[in-house]
């Protein structure tokens, strides 16, 4: 059965999904407001110079400040000094506060983290990767004729200025050398372009945008030997055509007028990717908690016994789970420090099963991950390269009642804390209070038949009026003291 992947480019907020055996292996969405930075091009102006952390802050008009390293910028790059003793030198040696500088984003802005950025700014181009100050050259490696690649490297030399970098992208096998030398002075001309802004605009402001949407589902088709295409857009099928070479790919226009990911039942995957609790095929389930600093996962065997003893079953929902953290890894797009807890198992040989089969998994993920190892506690250990948001940070937002904890106060604690709070007013000349709150505080405070409150206008000997708020988080507030 051919692959599918679903492509919903009507409206403003874009989405593809990969089905796999019409099961969804992969979830792309952007919205205009998370749509991802990496790729795009800025004059920035450097706005603090941190020599601690050999990094500057510069401002580049977003709503976060990038962040910028020593060693990413073109002049300590392009510095003639012996390495140690350019490396020994300060940031402050290579810039200053009020510089405005060409910088790219690297990796997008994630929690109180602003957007990472380098000076060493890359064009891409059909066939290679231009770096105007990148000083190497390299090829990909999933070009596996050793000669081929060795050939493209000298060809590379020879093109460049010294102070040039080129990588030459697996689709040069289809180029010859004077289509690179073509594609090379456009990307120049280009870059010409783009420093003439520095002297023209007067604040920070992009000067370059990644069509960041297209750029990833063309790279999605280059993965693919043969798939269906099915686009609910007409004018995205052009701009696709030219980028399938010999791939046999069929394209479907989507005319319908229920929605394209409704109608191929990926709405639902959608809603899915966003719960913390995944049931796994056998009743068993995972846990996903994703915090700033790292994702915990949490197996447990849930309804799932087992035929056999419990180790059988121990093993068997360690590797289910192994497949399916995998699979939400990819579709929730989580990057960073990964912490999985199996059911624990005592056997190292089972945790080598568990282990082969999460890696074997994790192979099928198209982003970089380490596998750590398990922990002294039996904690599995793994690290996946992050260079967006996550899905869930992508299409959620803290919770207003509980601020993202998950959780909020009781009304009976909030009914003691005003209990607490009300005894303080014991001596004063106070004959009224009013409180507004909530109805189960309100009961609370007051108990059966209205006990407690009579006790503490006894001992406070002042009226207690209550006025009632509708709230979904117990809460009260003193309005009036008379």
């Amino acid at each position: 059965m051919l692959d599918k992947i679903i492509v919903n480019y009507l409206g403003r907020e874009k989405r593809y999904a990969i089905l796999k055996d019409q099961k969804v292996e992969k979830l792309y969405i952007e919205q205009p407001k998370q749509q991802s930075l990496v790729g795009n091009i800025y004059v920035g102006t450097v706005t603090k110079v941190m020599p601690g952390l050999h990094a500057a802050f510069v401002d580049i008009g977003e709503e976060k400040q990038g962040f910028l390293h020593r060693d990413k910028l073109v002049s300590f790059l392009s510095s003639k000094e012996d390495k140690a003793i350019k490396e020994s030198k300060g940031i402050s040696s290579f810039v200053h506060q009020g510089e405005r500088l060409l910088v790219q984003v690297e990796k997008d802005a994630s929690g109180d983290k602003g957007p990472r950025l380098t000076g060493i700014v890359e064009l891409n181009g059909k066939n290679i990767v231009y770096l105007p100050n990148g000083f190497y050259v390299a090829v990909s490696r999933k070009i596996e004729d050793p000669q081929q690649r060795e050939s493209w490297r000298q060809i590379g030399h020879e093109l460049k200025e010294e102070h040039e970098g080129l990588i030459f992208r697996t689709s040069c096998t289809e180029a010859n050398r004077e289509e690179i030398e073509t594609e090379l002075h456009q990307l120049r001309i280009q870059y010409d372009e783009l420093t003439k802004s520095i002297k023209m605009v007067k604040k920070p402001l992009i000067v370059h945008e990644s069509e960041h949407f297209i750029k990833e589902l063309r790279e999605e088709l280059k993965k693919l030997e043969s798939a269906a295409i099915v686009i609910d857009d007409a004018s995205l099928k052009e701009k696709l055509l030219a980028d399938l070479n010999n791939q046999v790919c069929d394209i479907i226009y989507h005319h319908d007028k229920q929605n394209i990911f409704s109608a191929y039942g990926i709405e639902e995957s959608v809603e899915k990717a966003l719960r913390r609790v995944v049931w796994l095929s056998n009743g068993a389930y995972i846990v996903i908690d994703e915090t700033e600093a790292l994702t915990i996962i949490d197996v447990n065997t849930g309804k799932y016994s087992g035929k056999n003893h419990l180790q059988d079953t121990v093993v068997k929902t360690n590797e289910l789970a192994a497949e399916e953290i995998a699979r939400q890894l990819r579709i929730r797009d989580i990057g960073g420090i990964i912490l999985i807890d199996f059911i624990d198992m005592k056997d190292v040989n089972d945790q080598e099963i568990v282990r082969k089969k999460l890696e074997r998994a994790l192979n099928k993920d198209h982003k970089r991950t380490k596998m750590v190892g398990f922990t002294q506690l039996g904690i599995m250990q793994l690290t996946r390269k992050k260079t967006k948001v996550a899905l869930s940070e992508g299409l959620t937002e803290k919770c207003k009642v509980c601020d993202g904890t998950g959780s909020v106060l009781s009304a009976e604690t909030v009914a003691f804390k005003l209990e607490r709070e009300l005894w303080e007013l014991r001596g004063t000349d106070y004959e009224s209070v009013t409180i507004e709150t909530t109805e189960a505080v309100k009961d609370v405070f007051s108990g059966l038949e209205g006990k407690h409150l009579k006790r503490m206008e006894e001992l406070i000997q002042a009226n207690i009026r209550f006025i009632n708020i509708a709230n979904n988080k117990p809460f009260y507030k003193i309005t009036k003291l008379i």
